[in-house]
């Protein structure tokens, strides 16, 4: 079997949701040991709709599914002292501690980067939260992805004159970014630990995040341009094609050239109004959009992106979710996992493949996500040699499920 990068290096989470779970997931698909930690319950994002039905008849949510792929799941309860200790006893066993819990929260649990460092001082400890752990005067504010996309200013900076900002226009934008950067974080400290041998504390904010993936905000409005002016000086929008629509982006003159050509309007070219970018905007809906529709409207939207890519105009059809899911480009790169489900629907769930393609790891197979609680016997007995008994006084108590 072809070694994978992270084998060997082990990853105790308490995560929930999306932030922190996608970047363990990336992780365990790179060779991680992913422990998972969550309440005897199962994690919030369990219950997220819509679900399929685990063995047990616990529903499992769609958040869940898409982000704990091939992870181990211990259930104990973070409220109980003797669960904590247990979190404590397993932590030198385990080269990374993360968790997204509201900042301070692992602290006020006995369970922060100070108390695991006392106890496993080459730990790297990894913490995603909306506002960091780190004196943000939002740092006691909990936070969604929505929210912190609000707080970058990209809800109102592409905002057109009379509409609504529109919320959470990308779906998990904040959560992904987010946990991209902490595998970047944790990467990079375990790659420093292996130079020097010191751990240290990785402190990921939501908002950090959102604001580095929509640079566009901080920087032109540095530059003079507080927010897009309206109509903008390019083309970059949605254009009706018979069988759905295409999206064209164009910024520099002689893009606007190809596609004046291609879609059969070479007297653009003559035409004063349209001779600078402004132009384009300002006139987009009364020439530009009737010549670029009425040529569109004889081709399906992939005929149309297609001959627009070939004459140097970039554009590309917009795809319905069941295009998507056929799309031959992400078969060929294995961009779709097929979970079969357990409970009797023969339709598989799909999640995303690993965007990540490494020329000497071959893909897959991916693990199923782990039922709430599957591996803690497991992962107690190997890792602190726990007996039956125990482990029965434990569950008896609620402490572990």
């Amino acid at each position: 079997m072809t070694a994978r990068p992270l084998d060997g290096v082990r990853v105790l989470a308490a995560e929930q949701m999306q932030a922190l779970p996608y970047a363990t997931q990336i992780l365990a698909r790179l060779g991680a040991d992913v422990v998972k930690v969550e309440p005897p319950s199962g994690e919030s994002g369990r219950g997220s709709q819509p679900a399929m039905i685990d063995p047990y008849g616990r529903p499992v949510g769609a958040t869940f599914l898409r982000n704990n792929l091939g992870k181990r799941s211990v259930a104990i309860d973070l409220k109980t002292e003797a669960g904590r200790g247990l979190v404590l006893r397993l932590a030198p066993k385990f080269d990374v501690i993360a968790e997204n819990f509201k900042a301070g929260t692992m602290g006020r649990l006995g369970l922060g980067y100070e108390a695991v460092k006392a106890v496993h001082p080459a730990v790297v400890y990894a913490s995603v939260s909306g506002f960091g752990n780190n004196g943000s005067p939002y740092g006691d504010w909990p936070a969604y992805a929505s929210i912190v996309e609000a707080m970058s200013g990209i809800y109102e900076y592409t905002r057109r004159p009379g509409e609504s900002p529109r919320a959470n226009p990308v779906g998990a934008l904040g959560d992904i970014s987010s946990a991209l950067f902490a595998t970047v974080g944790i990467l990079a400290a375990l790659r420093h630990r292996d130079l020097t041998g010191e751990g240290q504390y990785v402190d990921v904010a939501m908002l950090d995040a959102t604001v580095a993936v929509t640079d566009i905000v901080t920087n032109f409005a540095s530059l003079g341009l507080p927010s897009l002016p309206y109509p903008p000086p390019h083309i970059l929008d949605t254009f009706r094609a018979s069988d759905g629509w295409v999206v064209i982006q164009l910024v520099r003159e002689h893009q606007f050239q190809r596609l004046a050509q291609t879609v059969g309007h070479p007297e653009w070219l003559d035409d004063p109004r349209l001779a600078e970018r402004t132009g384009w905007g300002e006139h987009l809906e009364d020439v530009i959009r009737p010549g670029i529709e009425g040529w569109a409207a004889g081709r399906t939207k992939l005929q149309a992106a297609r001959e627009l890519m070939a004459e140097g105009v970039a554009a590309g059809p917009c795809f319905e979710s069941h295009e998507v899911i056929e799309d031959p480009h992400l078969a060929a790169r294995n961009m779709l996992v097929a979970m079969p489900r357990s409970d009797d629907v023969d339709q598989p769930v799909l999640v995303p493949g690993n965007p990540v393609k490494l020329s000497g790891v071959p893909e897959g197979p991916e693990q199923r996500v782990p039922w709430v609680g599957e591996h803690t016997g497991e992962v107690l007995k190997a890792d602190l040699g726990l007996g039956d008994e125990e482990l029965g006084a434990l569950a008896g108590a609620g402490i572990i499920a």
